[in-house]
């Protein structure tokens, strides 16, 4: 399963490869879409295919027999940055394309969606089990409670900001630059409010004693998640604030989004402290 897994995130991926180099070369050729100058619309999708050939190349560790002898470190945060970025964005993709139904769909969006949706399909099965059959001791069994202060100030954080969001994404108005939302802004906010706070509810459950019922592995596994979602995000969104390419402004105040996505950074490093194991945990 890990393999399959692997091999589909990495081809799925290929496909978004392809449109990315594509708009590329047509950046270069003169023919940026408009509102973007040609040197920004050329190195704001290169950045993406860097992050596509990086994709591709975890998919096909996680499938291979090499992918176990990489050293650990650049893995763990290849897999968190990945999973991170995609895994979250499945429920958002699969209610989003229920609420819009049909319409007409460009081939190269159709091969983004494919390629988004399968990496992330692809990274939800395969990284769990990369991860526990490389270090199953930071999954199995229920573990001491980590109690830390800086995971606990972690974890409410991270439930303000999950708090901030989802007020956002029901129609709260409160910090934005704008009085509405269009409908994907709102699903969106939603969905990273939630994800905050099952980072948090992560955060809380492996620095406290868990009820008998309640693997590890369950807060593990979503505050992996959780944490990559909050610290990759706000790391893209932070630049698009500061940068503003193609004239890109955001919903909130500048100073709220600069503030919430630094503090998305911080506290997803932090929850990730509480996710990977102690020395004596292996």
């Amino acid at each position: 399963m890990r393999r399959g897994a692997g091999y589909g995130a990495a081809g799925s991926m290929g496909l978004y490869l392809v449109v990315k180099v594509g708009w590329v070369v047509a950046g270069l050729l003169g023919h940026p879409p408009d509102g973007f100058g040609t040197a920004g619309w050329v190195v704001l999708n290169a950045v993406t295919v860097v992050m596509a050939a990086a994709g591709i190349a975890l998919g096909l560790a996680l499938a291979q027999p090499w992918g176990r002898r990489l050293p650990g470190v650049p893995v763990v945060l290849v897999c968190w940055v990945g999973a991170g970025f995609l895994v979250p964005m499945l429920p958002y993709v699969l209610v989003s394309s229920l609420l819009e139904g049909e319409g007409v769909v460009r081939a190269e969006e159709a091969l983004i969606g494919v390629g988004f949706g399968g990496m992330g399909v692809g990274l939800a099965v395969a990284v769990p089990i990369y991860l526990w059959e490389r270090w199953p001791r930071a999954f199995a069994g229920d573990g001491p409670a980590r109690s830390s202060t800086v995971i606990t100030m972690g974890a409410v954080v991270a439930g303000g900001l999950g708090v901030l969001w989802v007020y956002w994404g029901m129609g709260g108005t409160l910090g934005l630059d704008r009085a509405f939302l269009d409908g994907h802004e709102r699903l969106l906010n939603v969905s990273s409010g939630l994800w905050a706070l099952l980072g948090a509810w992560s955060g809380w459950a492996l620095t406290r004693r868990r009820p008998p019922w309640l693997r590890r592995w369950v807060p593990v596994v979503i505050g992996f998640a959780a944490s990559g979602s909050l610290f990759a995000w706000s790391c893209w969104k932070l630049p698009m604030v500061l940068l503003r390419p193609g004239g890109f402004v955001s919903a909130e105040y500048a100073g709220v989004a600069v503030a919430e996505h630094v503090l998305g950074i911080a506290v997803g490093v932090t929850l990730l402290a509480a996710v990977l194991p102690s020395h004596e945990e292996g």
